[in-house]
């Protein structure tokens, strides 16, 4: 089943794709709760590139990476990649309010259909306060 998440960034496409992109800007807006970060962050943004996260809980309980490999890149557009045995399409479409940022993907089965929404969402939301408080 596909997941799908959204939100609008008040902010030039640019700065919106840069700051998704750019591993600087992921380590400051990639964790879905304030208890969560990411400590680093590797891009290699052409399709057949990788790409890789470490979240870990700021307590050092639990860690992990998000890794896999980009399969389509169309800059200030389009970002699809698989990680593991799913994948994910982030689209980026400009508009009057400013740049809506979808983000689809492969759920998986150890977590329920809401709780990977809103831990995706929440990532998104972060993304979001990230990009508008540089603007």
């Amino acid at each position: 089943m596909k997941i799908t998440v959204e939100a609008t960034v008040r902010a030039p496409i640019a700065l919106v794709w840069k700051a998704y992109t750019s591993p600087d800007d992921i380590v400051q807006w990639n964790a879905a709760s304030d208890d969560w970060h990411t400590t680093r962050s590797t891009v290699d943004l052409r399709p057949g590139g990788s790409f890789c996260s470490r979240m870990e809980a700021k307590d050092g309980s639990f860690g992990f990476d998000f890794e896999g490999t980009y399969t389509r890149v169309v800059p200030n557009s389009l970002i699809e990649y698989s990680f593991g045995d799913r994948t994910a399409t982030v689209e980026f479409s400009e508009g009057a309010g400013g740049v809506s940022v979808r983000v689809s993907f492969d759920s998986e089965e150890t977590h329920s259909i809401e709780q990977q929404r809103e831990g995706w969402q929440a990532i998104l939301d972060r993304f979001k306060k990230h990009v508008e408080a540089k603007c």
